[in-house]
């Protein structure tokens, strides 16, 4: 550390904050724009992250300002609450084509002294997120970067060759994360794939091997639900097929015991749980047990399902339905058929309250659920997507230890307390 420098960040890099907005307009440019959101939600853009993004079109001042050139960093420089501006993301590659949008400022490496990897994840050690609270301007309900502030960030900088070395140790652990999120977006896909075929348009292999109704199996109607059903398929509701729990504890009670706890509206693309003292949790708690279903019945976020692969001490918010299962066939269409969207247009329909945003469905209403249902092609579908669900959640368990093992060595290498060769 003693060889380090100190700099302010307008010594070591062009800023710039976005005024580019999402309106087109005929006369500019047509391009794609990196929102406020893909900053927010990613930590770095790429092709595959910028898939999606929104069309919009700025002028030809703004094009140059603002495309996106790889070994950039963009922040967050305006939010409704302190702790969500100066997130960063890193610009991995060149784009052509996608420039910053509005809210965010745009941050250019001097490359002889500034590596933008770097930057990136000095923007998330603990000091830098407290110099943007303590920092933040604004009034009312908006707090805000002004450029000055952005320029005068503290940075405390290692020759060029350290900091990519440092950059590289962390970005090989972000990868790893990134590509495990990949696999299992992949096997996600492909699971609720064989549920469609086999639940919903009802071409399951027959006894021959081929797709039962494409190839001419009986379907007959069925007045409940309206549709045809395979012949001899029976009508089952939730209730009658999976049992609900709500053993339920007080983590206050025991105050000094570390709980892994799993909370709705706290989410990301790992389906993570905190780890919180008994006694930093003020309300009463599910106990949610190893091959669990764990189903949200808030709105917006009836698609939040976790199949819980964890051992012990394990609790979730109440604002869960855990429904328990039997053996691993029925967990795993009990979780294809809890993410499946009829289940929750289902939920959305019969969810109540005085606000669209805080509904809920009772969870007896839940368990009302009607169902077209066969056991024998219930438990052979379990069979096939088990080891899928198994694997996503190794994933989801790696992606949790290099977290943390990312989260560990941040602080060190930044401050310089362990030293790369």
């Amino acid at each position: 550390m003693n060889e380090w420098k100190t700099f302010r960040l307008g010594e070591v890099a062009d800023v710039k904050l976005s005024n580019v907005d999402k309106k087109t307009n005929a006369d500019e440019i047509t391009v794609r724009l990196c929102n406020y959101t893909d900053v927010y939600k990613n930590s770095f853009i790429n092709s595959d992250k910028a898939e999606n993004f929104m069309v919009a079109s700025c002028n030809e001042s703004e094009f140059e300002k603002f495309i996106l050139r790889k070994g950039q960093v963009a922040i967050t420089k305006d939010s409704e609450k302190r702790d969500d501006i100066g997130i960063s993301t890193f610009i991995s590659q060149d784009f052509d084509d996608i420039v910053l949008g509005y809210h965010l400022s745009l941050i250019t490496p001097f490359e002889d002294v500034l590596d933008g990897r770097f930057l990136h994840y000095w923007f998330n050690t603990k000091q830098a997120k407290e110099y943007f609270e303590n920092n933040a301007g604004g009034s009312g309900q908006r707090c805000t970067l002004p450029i000055d502030i952005i320029k005068a960030f503290p940075l405390h900088l290692p020759d060029l060759s350290t900091q990519k070395k440092i950059s590289s140790i962390l970005s090989v652990l972000e990868k790893k994360i990134e590509l495990n999120n990949k696999i299992n977006d992949n096997l996600e896909a492909l699971a609720k794939t064989i549920y469609d075929y086999w639940f919903v348009q009802f071409d399951f292999p027959d006894e021959n091997g081929k797709p039962y109704k494409s190839s001419g199996g009986k379907m007959v109607y069925n007045e409940l639900l309206k549709s045809e059903i395979p012949d001899g398929w029976k009508i089952n509701k939730l209730a009658e097929l999976f049992s609900i729990s709500n053993d339920a504890i007080n983590p206050q009670s025991n105050p000094d015991k570390l709980f892994k706890h799993y909370s709705i509206p706290n989410w990301d693309s790992s389906r993570n749980y905190r780890i919180e003292a008994g006694s930093t949790i003020n309300s009463n708690k599910f106990i949610v047990q190893k091959g669990d279903v764990l189903i949200s019945k808030l709105n917006p976020w009836f698609n939040r399902v976790i199949y819980n692969t964890e051992e012990d001490d394990m609790i979730c918010s109440t604002e869960f339905v855990i429904l328990q299962t039997q053996n691993s066939s029925e967990k795993a269409f009990l979780f294809l058929l809890a993410t499946s969207e009829k289940f929750i247009g289902y939920s959305v329909l019969n969810a109540t309250g005085t606000s669209n945003s805080h509904k809920r469905v009772n969870p007896q209403t839940l368990l009302e659920y009607c169902l077209p249902y066969d056991n024998y092609i219930m438990t052979k579908f379990g069979k096939k997507i088990f080891p899928i669900l198994e694997r996503i959640q190794q994933n989801y368990k790696q992606n949790q230890q290099l977290t943390q093992l990312r989260d560990w060595l941040l602080p060190m290498l930044m401050n310089g307390q362990v030293s790369v060769k």
